[in-house]
């Protein structure tokens, strides 16, 4: 199957009144069990790879892109690929060549008029060069090299008028939004404000993109997307298994020098994780 267009699966999502799964990529292992898991749960997915994912890389993004690109291109469902959190100019002007179709430019922690300014330029780009743009507005918590923040925080909120706003001033494709997640929550204790989300959806032309989705209960995700959130981003919770499958694996056999041995123990974990939430985040919601 060709690789999908990010752009087109999250007009079919948002058609549909459905959320769009997009899962964090590190290694081919996770690659591999995002399929695998998308392809049990029958339906379209987004592969990942984020700026920190390239650093874990040696800053080189095409060994990683490439072996996405090939994985989405046998797979049986559609999937796309997606460069996130992209804070570095250089990786982004990368994209394009590098098989992407869509990019998350984070801005985020700029001043708010910086952040308009610097998207907006970035914005420009994108579109002369093909590639949809994802932007961030309010304070999204639990990002490398900040201050923990509790997602319950009122200053971890989104403003509809202000996301209109920006949406406007920038051009953006979609919009990350601050509505009670927070990045890398290994409990699934996050509370979503449901109500908000409704606003936004009303107050944005443009799809909802929920960020550490990984910490947000079944029904919470669930009722998010009825609200109007669309593409659903999940990263720790595929790494929480996977480690703790390969550490079992560990445990029961000391005597292992084979990484295979407990790589597929992990892809397997990640794989049933990913068909999991991929079928919660997929179902049709009432807007």
């Amino acid at each position: 199957m060709p690789i999908a267009a990010t752009a087109d699966l999250l007009a079919q999502a948002a058609a549909d009144r459905r959320g769009l799964p997009a899962f964090n990529v590190i290694s081919l292992e996770h690659a591999q069990a995002v399929a695998e898991g998308a392809e049990r749960a029958g339906t379209a997915a987004v592969l990942q790879i984020s700026q920190n994912a390239v650093r874990h890389h040696g800053g080189r993004v095409l060994p990683l892109a490439r072996a996405c690109a090939e994985i989405a291109a046998s797979a049986g469902v559609p999937l796309s690929l997606h460069l996130d959190h992209v804070e570095d100019l250089d990786l982004l002007h990368a994209a394009p060549a590098a098989g992407f179709s869509s990019a998350m430019y984070d801005a985020s922690r700029l001043p708010h008029d910086d952040n308009v300014k610097s998207t907006a330029e970035a914005v420009s780009w994108a579109h002369r060069h093909g590639l949809h743009l994802e932007a961030e507005l309010g304070r999204i918590g639990g990002k490398e090299g900040e201050p923990p923040l509790s997602p319950h925080d009122p200053g971890a909120r989104t403003d509809p008028a202000e996301a209109a706003r920006y949406v406007e001033d920038t051009g953006v494709d979609a919009l990350a939004v601050a509505v009670g997640s927070s990045h890398a929550m290994t409990t699934r204790t996050a509370v979503l404000d449901h109500a908000l989300i409704g606003r936004l959806a009303a107050a944005v032309p443009v799809p909802l993109v929920l960020h550490g989705s990984s910490g947000v209960p079944d029904g919470e995700l669930s009722a998010g997307i009825a609200a109007g959130l669309v593409k659903i981003n999940i990263g720790t919770a595929l790494n929480t298994v996977f480690t703790r499958a390969v550490r079992e694996h560990l445990a029961a056999d000391g005597r292992v020098t084979d990484p295979r041995r407990y790589l597929a123990d992990g892809r397997a974990a990640a794989a049933a994780a990913v068909a999991r939430l991929a079928a919660v985040v997929s179902s049709s919601g009432i807007r």
